[in-house]
């Protein structure tokens, strides 16, 4: 058996071929995009239509690369970005361009949902998360108050992955895992949550899609594009879901134990659970995944955003960044970052700033600058890890991914910091092979055969050993500390209005 699995993100989209015998990635195809240019500050959108055609053209060259063996495919998964909100009128038309997960124009209407509900903490007992302007159900709101007459016209509600799906198939649909960043889902219970429906619109409902099993089949591809991409049969098309809850497949993430983190233009950290894991100080997201467990999650703003605007700033290809950084002592010698440059979700601080702490005459040097840019977006995500463990989460494990996770120094840096082993994956595909999975298991299933996520996971996701890093003791105190002053440092700042 073949398997697509389809990666729509902010940026681009890629699609691979997997083989689900060997493990093998057959081929593989991307198509980059941009966002809406020129649009009011914090407002991020997309046309939908670019993911579609990116899609088509992906998929197309995949299958010419595949040749003959085309049509072994039998299963196509679906991962994308997760939050966005992709509104369609009763003819199943794109009313408006989606706002993004990145898009911040919603502060307002997440006030509004935290005044009705007794704030975070009320909206925490209620559904399980706090509402922060990433999230589907303020665009929503934002759409009704500020658009009133494509509000009007809005006959379903979409996400992107969904929509996508729906493309392939003419299935609307939403599964527990992308549904659960929507904001309006009872994650505990996995259905909507009446009152948050409600108070957008008490005939919002009939707008929403049926939630359902991550684990399901879909449908099947549309005859029409089955004709024009040149196959026999109509491959089965999975639930899909969010990059995230894609991303947790892809790594293999599929069992206690291990947590991935995903160095990125922002950060990622989640793991696997088998109950809801629901934070009452609603720093850590309380995600389901995409195999109908749960994902708790911590997303921080600024990652490789920040190491590339130093490289930048220096003039440094990767190769002098690492060489640069691997020459200065951990520590930086107390110099300390707070990379909050594009503001930071974790912790909440849409509108803050990064500030430099602890420069002296020898920390104001490009080294130093570098290794304290590193190591303080590093402490940010190792700052969510220490909220999993409050939590009850002990990490054995922490894959790596994204393109912060090639630099060796970073990897070392990341063990240091966390605690913990660190590992790569030997594949790079991340959300794309794990959507292949999720698209297989589907298959599999509905064609009676036996399947676990944890089977194909073992057999298919392969570990790189050549990147593995052990912690170093001599660190561990320099680090401890660190982590203590930027959250210390971070929360004086903002009680005094500076951050």
């Amino acid at each position: 058996m073949i398997a697509l699995g389809i990666d729509s993100g902010t940026q681009s989209t890629k699609t691979i071929a997997l083989d689900l015998e060997t493990g093998a990635i057959l081929a593989s195809a991307s198509s980059a995009y941009s966002l809406i240019p020129n649009l009011p500050q914090g407002h991020m959108e997309q046309e939908p239509q670019v993911w579609i055609d990116a899609v088509d053209s992906t998929v197309r060259e995949c299958l010419k690369k595949l040749g003959k063996r085309r049509n072994e495919i039998q299963a196509i998964g679906v991962s994308g970005q997760q939050h966005g909100f992709v509104p369609l009128d009763k003819k199943g038309k794109v009313i408006r361009p989606a706002k993004l997960w990145c898009d911040t124009s919603t502060q307002d209407q997440c006030r509004q949902f935290e005044a009705e509900f007794g704030g975070p903490e009320g909206l925490i007992k209620l559904a399980g998360n706090a509402m922060l302007p990433g999230y589907t159900a303020p665009k929503i709101l934002w759409l009704k108050q500020n658009e009133p007459k494509n509000y009007r016209a809005l006959h379903s509600v979409l996400l992107p992955h969904d929509y996508i799906n729906f493309h392939l198939t003419g299935e609307r649909g939403m599964e527990f895992g992308d549904g659960s960043g929507t904001g309006l889902m009872d994650v505990r219970e996995k259905k909507w949550s009446q009152p948050l429906v409600d108070f957008i619109d008490p005939d919002l409902h009939r707008s929403l899609p049926t939630l359902a099993s991550s684990r399901r089949a879909l449908g099947l591809l549309r005859d029409n594009l089955r004709d024009a991409w040149g196959l026999d049969k109509s491959p089965v098309v999975s639930a899909g879901g969010g990059d995230n809850m894609m991303g947790a497949i892809g790594t293999g993430n599929v069992q206690p134990g291990v947590v991935t983190v995903s160095l990125g233009t922002s950060g990622t950290v989640y793991a696997f659970s088998a109950e809801p894991v629901v934070d009452r100080a609603g720093e850590v997201a309380a995600f389901c995944d995409s195999t109908d467990r749960w994902l708790p999650l911590v997303c921080t703003m600024n990652v490789t955003v920040a190491t590339e605007q130093v490289r930048a700033l220096f003039g440094w290809n990767h190769e002098t960044l690492e060489k640069e950084i691997a020459s200065t002592p951990a520590g930086a010698g107390g110099l300390l970052f707070l990379p909050y440059l594009n503001g930071e979700r974790t912790p909440s601080l849409p509108t803050a700033t990064g500030v430099l702490h602890g420069l002296t005459t020898e920390t104001m040097r490009p080294a130093y600058l570098a290794r304290a840019t590193m190591e303080g977006v590093t402490l940010g995500l190792a700052y969510g890890l220490q909220r999993f463990r409050e939590l009850g989460i002990t990490p054995a494990e922490i894959r790596l991914t994204g393109g912060g996770s090639k630099s060796a120094v970073w990897r070392q840096i990341c063990a240091d910091i966390f605690g913990v082993p660190t590992v790569c994956l030997a594949s790079a595909e991340g959300a794309a092979l794990g959507a292949a999975i999720q698209g297989a298991f589907a298959s599999l299933t509905a064609h009676g055969q036996t399947a676990t996520f944890r089977e194909l996971c073992a057999r298919i996701v392969q570990l790189d050993a050549k990147t593995r890093c052990e912690p170093d003791s001599a660190h561990r105190d320099t680090y401890a500390s660190m982590l203590g002053r930027q959250t210390e440092m971070t929360r004086r700042l903002h009680t005094a209005g500076y951050l």
